[in-house]
């Protein structure tokens, strides 16, 4: 396979804190001979866990680019026993842009892992995550909100099913530690971060803070707090930045890929009949379709397949076929 092109201006090696770009080579009419700008910041001080923090994913999600643009300002390296990699907006163009995906190559980064070397930006920025960054980390914590399509219940996080026991007690406490106040637990997606991760020995857990492409400064601090208090707990973060504790108890929750999402079957103007928190059953009605271009056509009713919690809604009216309406969880333990 092919050298990823990637190069960062600054020494992920060094010591100390270092702040600067990853340069993506990238040929264009306006700039033959440009590259796209990748911000990154490393902040390094003998032995520790690595530890990647990454925001803007996806484009208009904005909670943790604020957050790790914090964590740039604010952290130094008498603080770190380790080394972070700080990726305030992974997919750049993207979060330029203020979109989920690429406006250069409709990628959306977080469903193109393993990536591709010699593929489009956004493979090749997959590509450089798993093979370069996480293949020299021990966790990562990707920053996620709803976006501007979706709106989660508050500050979640999310992660892989554990494959063991041992796993499953190291996940666990880690969850605890990072405290916010659920914890969804799901099957391996191979195209999604979490599962690059796991490829590469790494933990990976995400978060959903809010969404609907706005900023809560409450979920920035819920969200911060638990950040800090994560890597506080694994020792890679000490001093008076790290709280005195998690911000919550977690309730650890699953998710199941198949029966927890509810979807529009036609195109048209969604009306949801519950909200975000609800608990609802199987077989119970979710939201009509209305039709306006039809005035004559009864709206159409969307069901819910599963029992559970209602834990992401879609904040946009309009729907087309496939869109998702509802996304749930139900209990996977009553609390961590």
């Amino acid at each position: 396979m092919a050298n990823n092109p990637i190069k960062p201006d600054i020494d992920l090696d060094a010591d100390g804190k270092h702040i600067g770009y990853l340069r993506l080579p990238y040929s264009v009419h306006r700039s033959a001979y440009g590259w796209i700008p990748i911000p990154v910041a490393s902040i390094k001080r003998g032995e520790g866990p690595v530890v990647i923090v990454s925001a803007g994913s996806h484009g208009d999600e904005y909670e943790g680019q604020i957050i790790v643009s914090h964590l740039i300002r604010e952290l130094d390296p008498e603080m770190v026993s380790g080394q972070l990699i700080l990726l305030p907006m992974t997919n750049a163009p993207a979060a330029e842009a203020g979109m989920r995906t690429s406006p250069l190559d409709e990628g959306n980064l977080n469903r193109l892992y393993p990536g591709d070397p010699s593929g489009t930006p956004t493979q090749i920025i997959a590509h450089y995550i798993e093979h370069e960054l996480l293949a020299r980390a021990d966790y990562m914590i990707d920053l996620h909100s709803g976006g501007t399509s979706l709106i989660y219940d508050g500050a979640n996080m999310m992660g892989l099913e554990p494959r063991d026991a041992e796993e499953e007690k190291h996940v666990t406490d880690l969850l605890k530690a990072f405290g916010l106040p659920r914890a969804f637990l799901y099957q391996p997606n191979p195209v999604n971060v979490t599962a690059a991760a796991r490829r590469q020995n790494a933990i990976c857990f995400l978060t959903e803070l809010g969404g609907g492409g706005v900023v809560s400064t409450a979920l920035i601090r819920e969200g911060m707090q638990g950040l800090l208090n994560l890597l506080g707990f694994i020792k890679l973060l000490s001093g008076a930045l790290v709280p005195s504790g998690p911000p919550a108890q977690a309730r650890l929750m699953r998710i199941d890929r198949i029966k927890h999402y509810v979807y529009a079957m036609d195109n048209g103007v969604h009306e949801p009949l519950v909200e975000l928190g609800a608990t609802v059953t199987k077989g119970q009605a979710a939201a009509l379709i209305h039709f306006p271009d039809n005035p004559g056509r009864a709206p159409q009713t969307v069901y819910f397949d599963a029992d559970g919690e209602v834990i992401c809604k879609r904040a946009i009216a309009m729907v087309k076929r496939g869109d998702c309406i509802f996304q749930m969880a139900d209990e996977r333990r009553s609390t961590l």
